[in-house]
């Protein structure tokens, strides 16, 4: 990636107030239609074989976009493409994975990653739907033809579920 552009994809899940962090509105997560199931799927199946490199791209723009979620990685290089921010974007596709792998049962999935973010680490809850948005704008520029409103929907509700997962411990 030449450039990292701060982009705002105006999602109906992911209001400014959402990115603000209005906590209640995550209080579970999001029921997936069969149809949004398999869009979600489908586009993975591409991410996947790039899953690396969108997740640092990712963490670029979220640490371009809100600079102050740089304070969770004080010990990292957060230069663009250095060693850390690569393997962190990995860290974070692969969890990305297996929520789509067991895309019936987030919560499942994500359960030990939620307590870890919680009650280890302490990240700010609002911080997993500023990634989420993020994720959302690195897949969309990678797969523009493939990334239809329909698409972009199934994956912005995928993508608030998983964060919604993410904070339940914060409750």
């Amino acid at each position: 990636m030449q450039h990292v552009r701060a982009a705002r994809v105006v999602s109906p899940n992911l209001s400014e107030r959402s990115l603000q962090g209005d906590r209640a509105s995550t209080s579970c997560t999001m029921t997936l239609t069969q149809a949004e199931k398999a869009a979600v799927v489908t586009i993975w199946a591409k991410v996947a074989t790039q899953a690396d490199a969108i997740g640092a791209e990712s963490l670029e723009r979220l640490f371009f976009s809100h600079p102050q979620t740089k304070t969770y990685f004080p010990h990292f290089d957060l230069s663009q493409g250095s060693a850390q921010l690569r393997g962190h974007g990995s860290k974070v596709m692969n969890a990305v994975g297996e929520a789509v792998k067991h895309i019936d049962n987030i919560r499942g999935a994500l359960a030990k990653l939620s307590e870890l973010h919680a009650y280890i680490l302490r990240v700010d809850p609002v911080n997993f739907k500023l990634l989420s948005h993020c994720i959302l704008c690195s897949v969309a520029a990678r797969y523009p033809s493939d990334f239809t409103p329909e698409v972009h929907a199934a994956w912005d509700k995928f993508l608030a579920s998983v964060s919604s997962v993410l904070t339940e411990k914060y409750r």
